[in-house]
């Protein structure tokens, strides 16, 4: 039985952002809705919705705006993969968005945040090798649901690294 490839969705960009979100692939539920982080026990639009200071049950369109207007980009590291369910640990066959084009359309862009583990691991092996410029990189805790034996409190207080220059 041949496994089905999934394909991440374009970033949520403008051209002056200077911060860059990362997670590795969306999962079944994002898929579906053709939204990032759409799983509702996922905690990415609660977290970055206190701290932005917007409704996280806002419509979708009007988070993705808070987001821009706060010059935040958020992306995925992988373009596509082969992935049954939705759990990192199942990604396979991954191949990388281009970070090198990115990077030129987002010049302003210093500090890059991973939302969790494996997002940072796929960016070191096959995003950072062609980036050709320096920036900042922090592993934040992942937002999903599947990591939640960290509670929504820790999560919060080490997310608010986005926030610090």
């Amino acid at each position: 039985m041949r496994k089905a490839r999934v394909r991440s969705f374009r970033p949520i960009a403008t051209r002056n952002a200077t911060i860059l979100i990362l997670g590795s692939m969306p999962g079944r539920a994002s898929l579906a809705a053709g939204q990032y982080y759409a799983h509702r026990q996922n905690a990415f639009w609660r977290i970055v919705g206190s701290l932005l200071g917007f409704d996280p049950a806002s419509p979708y369109q009007a988070r993705v705006r808070a987001l821009r207007a706060s010059r935040v980009a958020v992306w995925d590291v992988l373009h596509s993969c082969v992935r049954p369910g939705s759990l990192d640990s199942r990604i396979e066959e991954e191949t990388a968005n281009d970070f090198k084009a990115f990077f030129r359309r987002h010049p302003d862009i210093a500090r890059v945040f991973f939302n969790g583990a494996k997002a940072e691991a796929s960016f070191r092996r096959h995003a950072l090798p062609a980036i050709g410029r320096h920036l900042r990189y922090a592993r934040l805790p992942s937002t999903s649901p599947a990591h939640a034996s960290i509670p929504y409190a820790r999560k919060l207080r080490a997310w608010r690294a986005i926030l610090r220059g």
